[in-house]
This record gives C-alpha cells, sequence and structure tokens, in this order.
C-alpha cells in the first residue's frame, strides 16, 4: 500500500496500515516492499480494507498491490516458505 499526494516519505503513513495488520492478531510479516498476511480469506480481507481505511484517514490518495496465494489446509506458510529456502541456502 502506497499513500499519493502526501511526498517522498511515505513510512509514517506505512505505519498506520502495519500497524492495523499488526493489531489484527493474524500472523504477519513486514519487510522493505511489502507487508504479508496469513489467514482466512475474509480475516484476510477485512484486515487489509482496515489498514486501508487507516491510510485513508490521512492521504488524499491510496494505491494498494494485493496478492494472494489460496492453498485450502496451508498454514504457517510465512515461516515454512522462508526456512525451506534458508534449508537450502545452509546445503
Amino acid at each position: 500500500m502506497t499513500p499519493l499526494g502526501v511526498g517522498d516519505d511515505v513510512g509514517e503513513y506505512v505505519a498506520d496500515a502495519v500497524r492495523v495488520v499488526r493489531e489484527s492478531g493474524l500472523p504477519n510479516r513486514t519487510d522493505a516492499m511489502f507487508t504479508s498476511i496469513e489467514g482466512e480469506w475474509d480475516q484476510v480481507m477485512e484486515v487489509v480494507k482496515r489498514a486501508v481505511a487507516a491510510v485513508e484517514e490521512r492521504a488524499p490518495r491510496v494505491s494498494l498491490v494485493l496478492k494472494a496465494d489460496i492453498r485450502p489446509g496451508v498454514t504457517d506458510a510465512l515461516t515454512a516458505k522462508v526456512e525451506t529456502v534458508e534449508r537450502y541456502l545452509a546445503g
């Protein structure tokens, strides 16, 4: 999510969105480019909606990139995928 029309320094606005994600209680991870959230479709979409609303409160425009990996029955993918790559790197 990127606030538009607020200048080049957007970290404060992005923090508003990330705060909503973290307070949701759903598994999540934030890196330099994206925030990943894991959970049931309706739960995740509600968090996304609230995160956008938090940024909309202070920015005139919000850009959102959303990518979904829908795999019924899979949990803890945020950790498991990274652990798999790390295992290959160590080997």
